[in-house]
């Protein structure tokens, strides 16, 4: 399986997030990967939480793992690793297999996040 990038912004306006993206894909040679972008950085952080970071870490690479196996690795209940599985997989982040497993399919995750003081 070849290796599959994702890259996380920050733009409050992401239909010219999303035309940007397309704009640089269509010129570049290669593809530039997979994007998911936050509108705000409070939506950003009200999503991927500490443990939700954990849970997509200890996923990279591992193949498809049962989600009590997964709650076993990050030292967590069960049924809090099914709810923020949920979330993970309507974001994309994740995937479910058809056995219930769980998958993360990025060998990469960049977060591409600017912090700039607005002009008065």
């Amino acid at each position: 399986m070849e290796a599959r990038t994702l890259t996380i912004t920050l733009q409050p306006d992401w239909k010219a997030a999303l035309r940007a993206s397309a704009r640089k894909a269509f010129k570049a040679d290669s593809s530039q990967g997979d994007r998911l972008n936050f509108e705000s950085a409070a939506a950003f952080f009200g999503k991927l939480t500490e443990r939700r970071w954990a849970m997509i870490h200890a996923l990279q690479g591992a193949g498809e793992v049962p989600v009590r196996e997964l709650a076993r690795r990050v030292g967590r209940d069960v049924k809090r690793v099914h709810e923020d599985a949920r979330v993970l997989v309507s974001l994309g982040l994740i995937e479910r297999t058809e056995r219930g497993s769980l998958l993360c399919c990025y060998d990469d995750i960049h977060v591409d996040m600017h912090l700039r003081h607005a002009a008065a």
